[in-house]
This record gives structure tokens, sequence and C-alpha cells, in this order.
């Protein structure tokens, strides 16, 4: 098992090229199993996440190639079962339920795995196949879902915390092939949720809304193969924006989507920092010292959740007291704990992390509990005096591509060795 050292106290300048979204790529593969049509999918990151999914898709019985960031699938005779074993290291494998229901009436899947970030329930998305007409059924670990026909409906996918993304998408693709119209109300709004719909319209499903609370889908009979790119990763584009406040002079990133960041940037002009758009291009410079914060995730276009561990390692080097409040997942705060042994100043109160900003933090080893805390410690080193050991960081290879080595081209001094 890998660890990452980082050495503390590098500067950061140049030039980064941000990869395709993860959480749109992901879904969309899923979403070829809708076609026995060969598909094409471009800039597909090179993720330990899309790995385990073209597992799935291989196990469910698709025909899959992938090269330089392109992969196709072909899905032309489909199994409906994907068992605990395939799907049990990504929690995103339950997308695939979507898609099997839609074309084959019926899917089998191991209820998921992935990051320990608290309670995070599939019963939205089970909620919405219901209400299409499906029998569902939870028993030793499975879910079975089956309908003999899928009709439109009106589904309403508000949760405890807000809107569903993987929910949504999961929904949405079992209701192109269903009959009649579907009214998804309380729809996510997230760009990824809009690049899938994008990929199934061009797959030839008729959706209307995507990016609004409210999507509307006209089920058609079937649909055709499609090729397309993903958008850039927002959330990738965020953490080394993130990076570039807390170690840089000026970063510049190429190939993102600058609306898609403006819950961050503009909390980053607020902190101090200017952060220049020209195009697909975004460029982050010091202004002076950093300012504290209060920030609250949300839905988007909220603060984003995936940004709330990385934020929290600027602001604990920020003068003064930042508050930062997490509604989306109230327990996602386990590094917390690891910012603290580096000496941050930090303390919860219920969903609520108060950070008092310390001049210096300390290297030292700890551990990555999930995707996004495994990268707000990879930042926090980045600041700290001496070497911070950061164990369990196959969490990071789940979600960032060559994170290390992109650092290192800005000019970090980062070591990934055998643990």
């Amino acid at each position: 098992m890998d660890k990452i050292l980082v050495h503390g106290g590098a500067t950061l300048k140049g030039t980064v090229r941000i990869s395709g979204s993860k959480n749109s790529a992901l879904p969309i593969l899923a979403a070829t199993l809708l076609t026995n049509d060969p598909c094409i999918v471009h800039r597909v990151p090179d993720l330990s996440d899309i790995h385990y999914m073209l597992t799935i898709l291989s196990h469910l019985g698709c025909d899959v190639e992938r090269a330089s960031g392109t992969v196709q699938v072909k899905a032309a005779q489909l199994r409906t079962e994907a068992p605990y074993e395939i799907v049990r290291k990504m929690r995103a494998s339950v997308c695939v339920l979507g898609p099997l229901l839609g074309r084959e009436k019926e899917a089998t899947v191991s209820l998921p795995g992935g990051c320990v970030i608290g309670d995070r329930p599939i019963d939205l998305h089970l909620k919405g196949f219901e209400a299409l007409g499906a029998a569902v059924r939870v028993q030793g670990g499975n879910v079975k879902v089956l309908a003999p026909r899928l009709k439109g409906a009106l589904i309403d996918m508000r949760g405890k915390y807000g809107s569903t993304v993987l929910g949504t998408d999961n929904v949405m693709m079992a209701a192109v092939l269903a009959e009649g119209m579907t009214v998804i109300d309380g729809a996510a709004e997230e760009p990824e949720v809009v690049d899938l719909a994008n990929f199934l319209i061009k797959m030839g499903a008729k959706i209307e809304g995507a990016g609004t609370s409210r999507i509307i889908i006209e089920g058609v009979k079937e649909l055709h193969g499609a090729e397309h790119t993903v958008i850039p990763d927002r959330i990738e584009a965020g953490t080394f924006l993130v990076a570039g406040a807390i170690a840089g002079e000026e970063i510049i990133l190429q190939k993102v989507n600058p609306q898609h960041l403006l819950s961050v940037t503009v909390p980053l002009q607020k902190a101090g920092y200017v952060v220049e758009t020209n195009g697909e291009t975004l460029k982050l410079r010091r202004n002076g010292g950093s300012l504290p914060l209060e920030l609250e995730t949300e839905p988007y276009p909220g603060f984003p959740t995936d940004m709330q561990a990385q934020m929290c390692a600027l602001l604990a080097t920020s003068p003064g007291t930042s508050r930062v409040t997490e509604h989306i997942f109230p327990q996602r705060f386990m590094h917390i704990a690891e910012l603290k042994r580096m000496g941050a100043d930090i303390e919860l109160e219920n969903a609520t992390a108060v950070i008092r900003g310390v001049g210096q933090l300390s290297g030292a080893p700890v551990m990555a509990s999930d995707l996004r805390a495994s990268a707000a410690l990879v930042l926090a080193g980045l600041r700290a005096e001496g070497i911070t050991e950061i164990n369990r960081v196959y969490h990071i290879d789940r979600g960032y591509e060559s994170i290390d080595e992109k650092l290192n081209l800005l000019g970090a001094n980062i070591e990934r060795v055998k643990a």
C-alpha cells in the first residue's frame, strides 16, 4: 500500500491541466448499458474508481476498450447482477441500477462501499424506481429491482440534506426508456447531472430541464450509440485553486469551466486572492494576507461539500477565526483530527468547524479517511514545516489523476513510497 510524503515549504507556480470529471464519467459510463450500440466517451480520467466501473461493465457482459483517456463500450448482451466482490469498493457502482432497470427491466446489485463520511443511503434512488413501477427488495446486502414495464411518474427527489446527484442520475437513466412522461422534482442541479443528460440526449433520449430542480423526461422505445466528451472536474480544479492559495505565488488552471467553479472562486476572492478568467483558463495569485471566511456547504450552485476539507486546510493557516458548516454530510469532519495533529486549532461545534488560524503547521504522520480528506492533508502538508506522511492514499487515487505528479510540476516536493 502506498503512502505520500509531502516535504513542506515549497512554493507553487506554473500551469496545470485539469482532468475530466470523475462524477460525470461514472454515470455516463453506466449509461452505455442503455443501448446495444457502441458508445465512445472521451476525457475519461485515469482513476481507480473508473477502473472499478469498467470492471463492473465487463462483468455485466460489455465489451470495453480503453486507450489514452477514451473508452469504448458495447453492451450487446447483458447480465443483470453485480455481486459484492465487484461493487464493494465504490459507492457510485449503484448507478448501474437505473440503466439495467430501464433496458432489462430488472437488476440485482450489492449495496456499495466507498468513503467513510457518514450515512449516504440510497433510499431516494429506490423511491424513484418504485414510482416508475418497479418492485424493490433489499435482502442479504443486495438491492433487487424488477418491473415488467416502467411507466412515467411524478417523482420528488428531495432528501433530508437536499437533492441527491446519483439518485437523480439513476432515476433519469431508468426513466428515459419508461412509457410516457416522467417529472423529477427536487432534482440535483449539478453540472455533472447536466453532462449525463446531454449524453443521454445524444443517445436519443428526450430530456428537458437538466440543471434545474425540475427535469422532464419523455420516454422513448430505444436508444442508440453516441460519442461524448466529459466535462472538466470542478472538484479537482477547486483543489488546485486551494493548493495555489495555500502555497502558491501564481498558478494557472487549463481546461476548466469557470462557471462551474464560482462557488469556490468567489470565497477565495473574499479571502483576499485574485482570480482571473480567460476562456477555459483560470489564474490565481496572492494579494497580500489571507482573510478568514464563513462557509456553509450546500447543493450546487452553493459551496460544495467535496471542497469542505480542502478549504479547512487553507483556513487552518489563515489569520482570524473561520467557520465552516457542513449541511450535506454532517459527519464529514474526520480530517479535523488529522489537521489538529499537524498543529491546527480547530474545534467542532455540532456540524460547524471553528477554525482559528495558526501561523505554521508541522509535518506529522496522518491517516486519510476519505477521498477529499486525503486531498486536504496533502494541501496542509504543502504549508507544514517538515515532512507530512499520509497513509491510506488509495483514497486519493479514487478521485485525483496523478495529484502528486501534477503538484510536483508546480514546484511541490512530494514522494510516493511503498508503506
